[in-house]
């Protein structure tokens, strides 16, 4: 459902030419691939003509793409999304933990452990990988719990593929975060350039991140791309991120009708649902070059408190009550940004989001509910 609700929203967003087991389809019609090149090469995006004009020897008409950390909460849906755009083939999912199933079917999996800069160097030479999407990281919570091993995965780690980037003119994509700035940030709004100093490693390892990406960028010309999420919500369990309780409740709310949240109910973050979070990533992945002014945006949809989205909840469970217990996540969201200014990003390259508070409800209720409740009563 997930899948084909971004599939849908993309529709617009497709790349010509479409590949197919192989075969090359241009509007159902039969054309010689090179006069359907020039045709088309004027109305492409930059990096679709560049994929178009190199594809005569190779035929390799879209980028080759390695998702890493890809069994986290974006990675598996990003796969599905890029999947849909240049190919099943065309994009590897990686982690260190062993697939399911439903993962191995879905399209090519590898192990590739972040830290072995050797083992990443073979991957990226065996497979031609022309893009890199960055996920591995251990998020805001949890890394506060494991700080040497969150410096090893979130610093150490992005070193190697930045360098595997540059080594190998790559595309990077890394994602940052509101968690990049601190407690003497603005925070209503907080605009794209300001001050930052983060107080938790997952923050200061993004900040590094942007800044390392950015250096690379000018000193190196690497193709290096970051926007800075806010929480992002899906109907994938919650992974350990302080704004994961706009995640958890839903999955105890409707199951239990109770839910006790570790926040203040008046602390207000910025979120987004998973399809503008993945939509935004694609489109500014194959956004021209000569829009980006900066290589790092904002991008959001919506703020709220936990007493704004209980009282959205409470419309689909009745007698859903919500108790309030804040732990050492408060101390953290006090820092981050209430209000995100993503006004660059809709200026620059056009950002848009689709999804408000009440369509995000609508479509967690239901997503929750179908997906993991009643298959759980089966």
């Amino acid at each position: 459902m997930l899948l084909r609700r971004v599939s849908t929203a993309l529709g617009a967003c497709l790349t010509r030419p479409q590949v197919a087991r192989g075969s090359t389809v241009f509007d159902d019609a039969l054309v010689p691939l090179a006069a359907v090149q020039q045709q088309h090469l004027a109305s492409c995006t930059a990096p679709q003509r560049r994929w178009l004009s190199s594809s005569s020897g190779s035929r390799k008409t879209h980028p080759k793409i390695l998702i890493t950390g890809g069994l986290g909460q974006l990675g598996v849906e990003c796969a599905k999304l890029l999947r849909s755009q240049y190919g099943e083939e065309s994009v590897i999912l990686s982690d260190i933990i062993k697939p399911s199933d439903e993962i191995l079917n879905s399209g090519p999996y590898i192990f590739a452990d972040i830290l072995d800069f050797k083992g990443l160097q073979k991957i990226v030479v065996d497979h031609r990988v022309d893009w890199i999407i960055h996920f591995s990281a251990l998020l805001s919570a949890i890394g506060e719990q494991n700080v040497p091993l969150a410096v090893r995965v979130n610093i150490e780690g992005m070193h190697n593929v930045l360098e595997l980037a540059k080594q190998y003119k790559m595309r990077i994509f890394v994602p940052s975060t509101i968690g990049a700035f601190g407690p003497d940030s603005p925070r209503s709004p907080t605009p794209n350039v300001t001050i930052q100093r983060p107080r938790t490693i997952y923050g200061v390892s993004k900040v590094h991140a942007e800044l390392m990406g950015e250096y690379y960028h000018h000193k190196f010309g690497l193709d290096f791309r970051c926007l800075r999420f806010p929480g992002v919500i899906s109907s994938d369990p919650p992974g350990g991120g302080t704004t994961d309780y706009a995640v958890a409740i839903f999955f105890e709310g409707l199951k239990t009708g109770k839910y006790q949240c570790y926040l203040k109910p008046d602390t207000r973050l910025p979120m987004m649902y998973i399809e503008d979070c993945l939509r935004s990533l694609l489109e500014f992945m194959t956004a021209p070059e000569d829009k980006l002014k900066r290589r790092v945006y904002n991008v959001t949809a919506m703020s709220f408190t936990p007493e704004e989205l209980v009282e959205k909840l409470s419309k689909y469970v009745p007698e859903l009550h919500v108790s309030y217990r804040p732990d050492s996540r408060q101390l953290i969201a006090d820092s981050w940004p209430q209000i995100f200014d993503d006004s660059e990003a809709r200026q620059d390259w056009g950002w848009q989001h689709n999804y408000d508070l009440d369509k995000l409800v609508d479509l967690m209720v239901r997503d929750v509910t179908e997906n993991y409740i009643n298959k759980a009563s089966q």
